[in-house]
């Protein structure tokens, strides 16, 4: 019996990962044919290629004809860039690099997935034209696969996001969903930041976005360059984490605001606020309330689903 296979076709990298899972489900699930590829978690969903390897990105690209490539794979845990700074500089810029110019060789649109700390976090909010000025290497490096993905492919965009959540697959993903467990065990008081203002984003939000994009670009070629997205509720991670107390009727009294900058790790811009205004005048955008959002993310990782009566019902 013959399938239907849609005409669009866009690959994506990292499609193991957080966002890229997401980004996966929203172009599969609108009528486009998706591949996914990703490296320590492929099989058997998804091609695994290592992005190191120049000659597998080449024959995937060759052999897919992709319309639209969605970069979602680097490393960004500011942490570990620091730790290992020659490894996060070759997927984060070489790899990317290489990726713009196999996209330039099929005439592919790629969209490289950025971040807000590109910028120092002195004077948000912050629009597209804003001059970068990245306080960690994390930073750094995206902001070097930005100018290098801009410079091998003038079909790009460049979409930068702050922290992410969504449907975990170990809480550890994400620097938000991270938290729950301080929440839940309440027995012993948490310190949690209370300095740096982040605007938590749904990775569902995200790939809305990049799929919009993706088919905003194939009516019309001007769309290309830099853009941001964003979630537009600020919050310090204290307050994310109350918020999370609240989604799931459980108590906050042991979180304690720590006001202080922190001393350990990586720098960290104090307030990166994306301004959004670009693509909410293209008629882009879809944004998740934070509560609704976390609670959906959460739930199963609930310790006592005893609350399940009174949350739900």
């Amino acid at each position: 019996e013959d399938v239907d296979i849609p005409s669009r076709r866009v690959l994506i990298t990292g499609a193991t990962g957080l966002l890229g899972r997401a980004v996966f489900k929203e172009f599969n699930e609108n009528n486009w044919n998706t591949v996914g590829c990703g490296y320590r978690r492929a099989q058997p969903r998804f091609e695994h290629i290592n992005l190191l390897d120049s000659i597998a990105v080449h024959d995937i690209i060759h052999d897919f004809q992709p319309h639209v490539i969605v970069h979602c794979a680097a490393e960004r845990r500011s942490d570990v860039v620091e730790g290992q700074p020659d490894a996060a500089s070759q997927l984060n810029v070489a790899a990317s690099a290489n990726l713009a110019k196999e996209a330039a060789g099929v005439r592919a649109f790629l969209i490289y997935i950025s971040t807000d700390y590109v910028f120092d976090g002195t004077s948000p909010p912050y629009k597209e034209t804003d001059v970068p000025n990245p306080l960690n290497l994390y930073g750094k490096t995206k902001l070097e696969g930005e100018k290098a993905v801009l410079e091998n492919n003038e079909d790009t965009a460049v979409l930068r996001i702050p922290v992410l959540y969504g449907e975990v697959e170990r809480l550890e993903e994400s620097a938000v969903t991270v938290m729950f467990d301080k929440v839940q065990f309440s027995n012993k008081s948490a310190n949690m930041d209370h300095w740096q203002q982040r605007f938590p984003t749904n990775v569902k939000d995200v790939a809305a976005v990049c799929r919009q994009l993706a088919e905003k670009r194939m009516l019309d070629p001007s769309i290309k360059g830099t853009f941001h997205w964003s979630g537009n509720e600020q919050m310090t991670k204290y307050e994310m984490a109350c918020a999370i107390a609240d989604a799931f009727n459980l108590p906050s009294s042991h979180l304690r605001p720590i006001t202080d900058s922190p001393v350990v790790g990586a720098l960290r811009p104090k307030n990166a606020q994306l301004d959004c205004s670009k693509l909410e005048m293209l008629g882009i955008g879809q944004r998740t309330p934070f509560r609704a959002g976390i609670r959906e993310s959460l739930w199963p990782f609930l310790v006592d689903k005893r609350w399940r009566q009174t949350v739900f019902h």
